[in-house]
């Protein structure tokens, strides 16, 4: 693990761009994953120039810094893998996004709505941030204006700095923004279900909606909630 954490500290330095936690994933894994018990989840910074104009839904270049994003955090999983490989050490990596196509050509996905492996689920684990009320993975460092990606270990980790629990508190000024009115409220901890306070589908649907009328593109992107969360707007 020691070897892990060079890596990891050496490829994610600058601080005001990543952030990056180990997580215990022991029995959260599916069962073609089981030999894999924990994970390194990284997270990238989206820039605030281009979240602070998504006041009524997404603009070219929120789609432009979403894609770049996405390649960029690709290119630095390669990276690191490498690194792991040359190093003799098992991972399996799980890139921060697939597209619409992928995911609904994908039985499981497209019925539930949910992947494989959940970057956010890692995350949380990896006690860099919560849940949001819509949703959002919310973290302290950048609010929810960060990319996810993870890569798998076989390493044990503790799993003392979990986080178990919301700390959106009052604040509902995602579910009030929300033009598809997908979320209830309820405040997420580690042992409720999704669906209990967050309609994915709702979701979805406004989001290719918006996204055909303000990009002219079958894809799903929105990012209302994203702007307004004050997470994201702490200094």
């Amino acid at each position: 693990m020691q070897k892990i954490k060079y890596i990891a500290s050496l490829v994610l330095s600058d601080r005001q761009k990543y952030i990056y936690g180990f997580a215990n994933l022991v029995n959260l894994l599916p069962p073609e994953l089981e030999k894999f018990n924990s994970a390194l989840s990284i997270g990238q910074r989206l820039p605030d120039q281009v979240i602070d104009q998504l006041i009524d839904g997404p603009t070219p270049a929120y789609y432009d810094a979403y894609q770049q994003l996405n390649e960029q955090l690709t290119d630095l999983l390669q990276i690191i893998c490498l690194q792991l490989t040359e190093a003799g050490i098992p991972h399996h990596s799980i890139g921060p996004t697939l597209t619409d196509r992928q995911l609904d050509a994908d039985a499981h996905y497209k019925h539930t709505l949910r992947c494989q492996v959940s970057h956010k689920m890692a995350a949380t684990r990896a006690g860099l941030g919560w849940i949001g009320k819509t949703a959002l993975f919310i973290s302290k460092c950048f609010g929810p204006r960060l990319r996810l990606s993870t890569i798998l270990l076989t390493n044990h980790v503790d799993s003392t700095r979990a986080i178990q629990k919301s700390c959106c508190g009052k604040c509902n000024l995602c579910v009030d923004s929300c033009p598809a009115k997908a979320a209830n409220g309820m405040l997420w901890h580690d042992q409720i279900d999704r669906d209990r306070f967050y309609d994915a589908f709702k979701c979805r649907a406004m989001c290719r909606k918006l996204s055909r009328e303000k990009l002219g593109k079958k894809i799903s992107l929105c990012g209302i909630c994203i702007n307004v969360c004050p997470w994201g707007h702490r200094p």
